[in-house]
């Protein structure tokens, strides 16, 4: 097995804690009812198993850039915090995009007017935003010239999917959102511990759209066909190498992540968990040894990649089931395939 893991704890350098958070959510839903007729799967088996009851799907201004910046102006509203404070965009968007090879972080910068900021764009599919949290924090910590960083973006893989696809059924669930941190150096409150990262270069090219790059490049012939959807290309040798390897990996990093404050598991007051089955979400609380009211399940958002744990956060707090004084753990997987988490405390730090 090819992976390489990061895992990141470093109390000596400058605390970093998160302003705020924002979520962008279209208007326009899917109910389970007609995800059931799209896919010839009973409708009780979309709620009960896949744990869909509705999800958002895009209208016609949805784009991911624009549903990031929307996101973005939310959670700036939310903290307080002039876009021309911004030092940094980083984008978190998905690389399904308005346009092809365009850089997010420069789109969502305009989009918001950070005319202070520079840009840049991190992909890891729904890991995103973990691996995000990451690098900002050590560029807050390393570079006395970065202060305040936004990462934002926005998602709606679900466009590639082809519900008549068995193959790719565990993506049956691709919605659509924005979801914005905001992060400054010195802040008191929300402070980010540390956490951990693992990927697996064994499933790199598990998922993707066949046509489309350089290796396929669209042609008449394809526009439009199931080549420049999503798929799985290896459905059994995937499902083996997950059942080996998935479950395990993701529980290492919440554990890795809750150590990293100096937790155990059980320790974790709110886990901000993507989405995934009704009875893998309870099975991961149930291993953790957590009960459902510290964490919240997306049945009525389904799964919007990189941006379920910043919606769980949010979700969370308005149901009062996080707290100040909790250690949150945010967690979530992406095919390629990467898993991570990362720890916060949140609250005053005093």
């Amino acid at each position: 097995m090819l992976h390489s893991n990061m895992t990141m704890q470093t109390p000596q350098w400058p605390e970093v804690g998160i302003v705020s958070v924002g979520t962008y959510i279209p208007q326009p839903r899917m109910a389970s009812a007609e995800l059931a007729e799209r896919t010839g799967i009973p409708k009780h088996i979309i709620e009960d198993k896949f744990g869909v009851l509705s999800k958002p799907i895009p209208g016609p201004d949805d784009h991911p850039c624009a549903m990031g910046a929307r996101a973005a102006q939310a959670a700036l509203e939310r903290g307080g915090i002039d876009p021309l404070d911004i030092d940094v965009v980083v984008s978190i968007s998905e690389e399904y995009k308005e346009h092809p090879l365009m850089v997010s972080g420069i789109k969502i910068q305009q989009l918001i007017g950070a005319r202070n900021a520079w840009a840049v764009d991190v992909a890891q599919r729904c890991c995103t935003t973990i691996s995000g949290l990451a690098l900002a924090r050590a560029l807050m910590q390393t570079d006395p010239r970065v202060r305040t960083v936004l990462l934002a973006g926005g998602y709606r893989n679900g466009d590639l999917i082809d519900y008549r696809n068995p193959r790719v059924s565990l993506m049956y669930s691709l919605a659509a959102a924005g979801g914005a941190i905001v992060l400054r150096r010195g802040h008191g409150e929300n402070i980010l511990v540390g956490g951990s990262i693992v990927s697996d270069g064994d499933f790199a090219d598990d998922v993707n759209c066949a046509a489309g790059g350089t290796a396929q490049p669209v042609t008449p012939e394809l526009a439009g066909t199931a080549a420049c959807m999503l798929d799985v290309h290896d459905v059994d040798g995937m499902k083996a190498r997950l059942a080996e390897r998935s479950h395990r990996n993701f529980m290492r990093v919440i554990r890795e992540a809750a150590a990293a404050a100096g937790a155990a598991p059980n320790d974790i007051g709110y886990l901000a968990l993507l989405h995934m089955k009704r009875s893998a979400h309870r099975a991961v609380l149930a291993e953790l040894g957590l009960a459902e009211q510290r964490s919240y399940y997306l049945e009525d958002y389904g799964h919007v990649g990189q941006f379920d744990p910043i919606l769980s956060i949010e979700l969370g707090a308005d149901a009062g089931r996080l707290r100040t004084g909790d250690l949150v753990v945010m967690a979530s997987a992406g095919v390629s395939y990467a898993w991570g988490a990362y720890a916060v405390r949140w609250g005053s730090a005093q």
